[in-house]
């Protein structure tokens, strides 16, 4: 059935939902995403791959920078079937989102169909009925200045990525990347574990006394503050070098601060001054993509792609507006639809007179959009929409409710008080008088803190006045001291970025949009640059390479200013004030006295790989990144200058074999500022030439050593001279067996040792009918032995092997266990079926109960019906069911995969007529891929 009108929309949910706001008069379309893009060069024809296009699928020769785009091969089939409905329809609807990168996937579809209808481009920013209603009669052309700002980005980073990708490749390791924006966040994140490296802790001391007055009973606590009229030290007051900023404080350390408190508990004080002050604490604006992200973070426990998918969803379904933008404006019915909700639910002292603007954007902003908020003229409350989300869309919604609701409410009041009480300390040695602050804040009026409050990440510095009520006193007062207590404190390094807080610093720095933020965060994991532990992110050593080869040979790439004025540029192309081939002609050639990328890759000899990939890390030790992964290096022999070659007195030098820089791997599991000489020196021990020595095999008398090897710890036997100098058939090799998954090389035990050198061990023997090749048969005996292999351990039986599921086993099992697993029918081609990952409830469209099982190329959502494989930023672990849902549902909207092997069996039956034909076609599609944009 043919209708006048085709919209074409991004996401498959979405074109549902819109379908249903616009009736029968409209056929609604997704085109999944991108439809084209450059290919990589040795996907370009043959006749290209030597012309201008060849280096990087762009003209870069006569500096026109034109792009050779191809439609995707997985988008092929579903271009065809959209230009199958255009030939039936009077008007195209290009309805993609209204941002660069949407308005550019809308200009990529009308080059790709060429409608010879008319063409409108339809723009909303939430999909409701009436939204997307009013999108329909309010049209508008492509804009092709946002064209040429996204398009001028994706050239720009194709140009930057495969010029110095390479490098990399080359001087530190295979398969790495750069990019324009990924790069610097990474170096972000080097920097941090940077000043983690170079941070010297350093310790003191505080006292905290209770108080109460001697009129009441209400004790309350307070905190030392001065002593003879200095003030006491506190973290604040230290450099990240363990040194003290001023030099006007008194720096208490544990004998100081145990005689103050001990002097304090039997001394009289009394209050010295009550000062108070009124507390106004004004709400939040309402989120954009970057706060978004940091308050899911923090309060909802989720990564930024993953709460930009959730807000996805809720977008496309009608719950929110759109999610990537950087604008904290609320339109007029907004306001008033939060007002009036803020107004009903808390009363009128909840809502000020006048409505709250946030018109402010972020540094460089570019969406023309909304705030993220509720979708609609009026909003529903959570408790309106809780049988229609579940899980992670639902806390999402909620969260975003609460916090536009919460925008438009009056301040929060209260009064903060502040009391120092003074203490004669007389025969104290560190002072004769000690002064102690007691602060409290007191809300009187909630305000918007009744509906919201923002969630803080880790910090150095002190929080604020915690929420507490101090009695009401006055200057004079006596009080008697209940106790006082010496506590002993270490400064702490500056903390590791979270998902949220790097968000943060990159809007601050100017660095990345909207639209890149979550992807920026997800691809340094991914390349391997950065590694998750708990919510922090840690820098790899590999990172600390790549980011010093950019730093050193490519200083301007990596510089936060630079990188924020390129994303200045293209806000000023999308804004029709600048041109694009001009500005990449600048990034390429240069500008000025500044260098181009051209001539910051056209001479790299200079660069020293092994120097660039090498950390230092003190004292002579060094960790260098590989081929094979990141190891730890001893550059000069302990108690030697490294830079000099001075040796320490009484430092004893080693013989000269000894001399050979000793070399480790290091663990995943240590963080680079864990890292110390003294830590490098123990991981070289561990795994020197002679291993670490745990005893004497009574046995056979040699010794048994521990050592980490390339594919893990073990421990092995240790030849005697003689032994290794035997060759052919008496050469011996020593026994070695690995160490299992719970134990650890720096603990293992001579007993433990010689347990995993006994195996392979026999569990039993077994009677065995054996057939001969006469047909006759005899009984002999054959052995079940116990084994650790490569792929876990196992039973064999002659020639008959059986996986065992644990470790443990090869001590435990027994005869009778193993002859019952010999028993069972061995499988054949694949193992038994494993129990399932995840269990969801019924698929909305079949009906079906939903799992995550474990197959053959990974994990995979499935009802029964229909599988869908998880992608590669889905976890079996942390995958929500509504997103095992979408994923079904998607693989359902492609239909059955046509295989290609059945067309070409038929085609053999016809030699000289297949082969003209397919030479035609080839002829061709050549021709016709050769077009350019």
């Amino acid at each position: 059935m043919s209708a006048p009108n085709l919209v074409i929309v991004e996401s498959p949910a979405k074109a549902k939902t819109i379908a249903g706001y616009l009736g029968p008069d409209y056929v609604v379309e997704a085109s999944v995403g991108h439809i084209r893009d450059i290919p990589q060069p040795r996907e370009l024809p043959a006749d290209m791959k030597k012309g201008p296009f060849g280096r990087f699928g762009v003209n870069v020769e006569d500096r026109s920078f034109e792009p050779y785009y191809v439609i995707d091969a997985d988008k092929k089939k579903k271009v065809t079937e959209l230009k199958r409905l255009l030939k039936d329809a009077e008007t195209l609807y290009l309805a993609t989102d209204e941002d660069r990168e949407g308005e550019a996937i809308a200009w990529h579809l009308l080059e790709a169909l060429k409608p010879k209808v008319p063409v409108k481009r339809m723009v909303f920013h939430e999909i409701t009925k009436e939204a997307i209603q009013r999108a329909v009669q309010s049209t508008r052309d492509i804009d092709m200045d946002l064209v040429d700002a996204q398009e001028g980005r994706r050239i720009l980073d194709r140009l930057y990525g495969f010029d110095i990708s390479p490098v990399l490749w080359r001087k530190i390791k295979q398969g790495l990347s750069a990019g324009r924006v990924q790069s610097v966040a990474t170096r972000v994140v080097v920097e941090r574990e940077r000043e983690r490296m170079a941070f010297r802790s350093a310790s003191y001391w505080d006292v905290t006394g209770s108080f109460t007055p001697t009129s009441s009973r209400e004790d309350f606590s307070a905190r030392l503050s001065a002593v003879d009229g200095s003030r006491v030290a506190s973290g604040r007051d230290f450099a990240d070098d363990g040194t003290l900023r001023r030099s006007d404080v008194v720096h208490l350390d544990e004998a100081a601060a145990t005689a103050v408190a001990s002097a304090t508990s039997a001394a009289s004080a009394s209050v010295a001054s009550v000062s108070e002050k009124p507390y106004t604490r004004r709400p939040y604006a309402p989120f954009t993509t970057s706060t978004l992200q940091q308050e899911a973070s923090r309060k909802l426990r989720l990564g930024s792609r993953e709460a930009m998918r959730v807000a996805q969803r809720l977008y496309e379904n009608g719950y929110i507006t759109y999610m990537r933008t950087d604008s904290t404006n609320l339109s007029q019915s907004a306001v008033s639809a939060a007002r009036g909700q803020a107004r009903d639910m808390y009363g009128a002292d909840y809502v000020p007179e006048s409505p709250r603007v946030y018109g402010k954007k972020a540094k460089g902003a570019q969406e023309a959009h909304e705030a993220i908020r509720p979708a609609g003229d009026r909003f529903r409350t959570p408790a309106q929409v809780q049988g229609e989300l579940r899980g992670d869309e639902f806390r999402l919604y909620e969260l975003i409710w609460k916090r536009t609701i919460a925008s438009q409410m009056a301040d929060a009041k209260g009064s903060t008080a502040t009391i120092k009480i003074v203490a004669d300390i007389t025969g104290c040695p560190a002072g004769s008088s000690a002064e102690y602050t007691a602060s409290g804040t007191v809300i009187t009026f909630k305000g918007f803190l009744a509906a919201y409050e923002e969630g803080r990440d880790e910090s150095r510095g002190a929080a604020e006045d915690e929420e507490r009520r101090l009695p009401r006193l006055s200057e004079g007062v006596a009080l008697d001291v209940l106790d006082a207590v010496a506590a002993g404190h270490e400064t702490s390094p500056p903390p590791r970025y979270t998902e949220a807080s790097l968000v943060k610093r990159m809007e601050e720095l100017g660095i990345g949009r909207p639209s890149t933020y979550a992807a920026t965060v997800a691809t340094i994991q991914d390349r391997g640059y950065v590694r998750k532990v708990g919510s922090a992110l840690v820098a790899t050593w590999l990172a600390f390479a790549v980011t010093r080869l950019m730093e050193v040979h490519f200083p301007r790439l990596v510089d936060y200013d630079f990188t924020a004025r390129m994303e200045e540029d293209l806000d000023q192309i999308a804004a029709g004030q600048a041109d694009r081939v001009a500005w990449l002609a600048r990034f390429y050639d240069g500008d000025g006295d500044a260098e181009g990328l051209r001539q910051m890759v056209e001479d790299l000899g200079e660069i020293d790989a092994k120097g660039i990939s090498t950390i230092e890390i003190g004292d002579g030790v060094v960790v260098r990144v590989g081929r094979y992964g990141p190891y730890v290096e001893e550059v000069a022999p302990q108690g030697v200058d490294p830079s000099t070659g001075e040796v320490a007195e009484g430092a004893s030098l080693p013989d000269s074999e000894a001399e050979k820089p000793r070399r480790a791997n290091v663990p995943e599991d240590i963080a680079p500022d864990e890292m110390t000489p003294q830590k490098g020196r123990e991981l070289l021990a561990q795994s020197a030439e002679d291993g670490r020595e745990l005893g004497t095999n009574p046995e056979s008398g040699r010794v048994v050593v521990a050592k980490a090897g390339r594919y893990g710890p073990y421990v092995t036997e240790v030849l005697t001279d003689e032994e290794a100098e035997l060759k052919g058939k008496a050469k011996v090799k020593p026994r070695t067996a690995s160490l299992f998954a719970d134990m650890d090389i720096a603990t293992i035990e001579l007993p433990t040792a010689l347990r995993l050198l006994s195996l392979p061990r026999v569990v039993g023997t077994v009677t065995e009918t054996v057939t001969g090749d006469d047909g006759s048969t005899s009984e002999q005996q054959v052995e079940i032995t116990a084994q650790n292999g490569r792929y876990g351990p196992y039973l064999k039986k002659g020639t008959d092997s059986r996986s065992l599921s644990s470790e443990q086993q090869l001590f435990d099992i027994t005869l009778e266990e193993a002859e019952a697993i010999y028993a069972q029918p061995k499988q054949r081609g694949r193992a038994a079926a494993k129990p399932p990952l995840r269990e969801f409830a019924e698929d909305p469209a079949s009906g079906k109960k939903v799992v995550v099982k474990e197959g053959r190329f990974g994990p995979y959502v499935t009802d029964g019906e229909t599988n869908a494989t998880l992608r590669r930023d889905d976890e079996p672990e942390t995958i929500t069911q509504e997103r095992a849902f979408e994923l079904l549902a998607e693989k359902r909207a492609k239909g059955p995969t046509t295989r290609k092997k059945t067309t070409a069996k038929k085609t053999t039956t016809k030699k000289s007529t297949t082969k003209k034909t397919a030479a035609k076609k080839t002829s061709t599609r050549k021709k016709a891929t050769a077009k350019k944009a």
